[in-house]
């Protein structure tokens, strides 16, 4: 199946490179490019892509904009942040705003491509090498809010609230087995209840979830 993409990105030079690269994936196609965010939800309404990479800094409305409209629409594109994260301080909501991944420009273009095809077949990503760095910035801005008590997460079991936990501190499902002494195929079916009790788009709205509630703390 071809996933079908549409670019976001002031600049052309950006898009450009994107555009070429996916060229020569047959699995990719590029069916449109856009500069600023209100260009994004009208072509994502037009074209119906299955994922929009999407940069934060535009002119007019921004990306994290755009994305809360894409995301909130009846348009089942999923959102692919791709921005610069050591000059951006928005990555934290352009994720509450929908965004199913985020990925930064430096990375090597195939890992790019690669999270593109994460997002596309429903999952969610964040870049290696900065998800702690991220979940530490989650941390500090749900401190900043009064929390809810984690003992308001009703219906979920013990078992799940500890997968919740762990996944909310970054851990992957191969890391969630270890540290539970369960099976990875065990760790992979409570994400899946979790995010269907919950009603979370994806793993990275667990995080949030996990931080915002209060069942993990920053610490320190």
């Amino acid at each position: 199946m071809t996933i079908r993409i549409v670019l976001a990105d002031d600049q052309p030079l950006v898009r450009s490179g994107m555009r070429v690269l996916m060229a020569d994936h047959p699995d990719l196609e590029v069916v449109g490019e856009v500069a600023n965010g209100s260009e994004a939800v009208r072509l994502v309404a037009e074209l119906a892509p299955d994922v929009v990479v999407m940069d934060i800094r535009m002119p007019g409305m921004d990306g994290i904009e755009a994305t809360r409209l894409i995301t909130a629409g009846p348009a089942t594109a999923r959102v692919l942040v791709l921005t610069t994260f050591d000059e951006d301080d928005h990555v934290y909501g352009a994720l509450r705003a929908g965004a199913s991944g985020f990925v930064v420009k430096d990375m090597a273009l195939d890992d790019i491509l690669a999270a593109v095809r994460v997002v596309a077949s429903g999952d969610a990503l964040i870049a290696p090498g900065v998800t702690r760095r991220l979940i530490a910035d989650f941390a500090a801005r749900a401190a900043a809010v009064p929390v809810r008590s984690p003992r308001t997460i009703e219906g979920i079991t013990e078992r799940e609230r500890e997968v919740l936990a762990l996944v909310g501190r970054g851990r992957s499902n191969t890391e969630i087995a270890q540290d539970l002494f369960i099976t990875v195929a065990t760790a992979k079916s409570h994400v899946s209840r979790l995010l269907t009790k919950l009603g979370a788009r994806d793993r990275v709205q667990l995080v949030i979830t996990a931080y915002e509630s209060g069942l993990v703390t920053l610490p320190g």
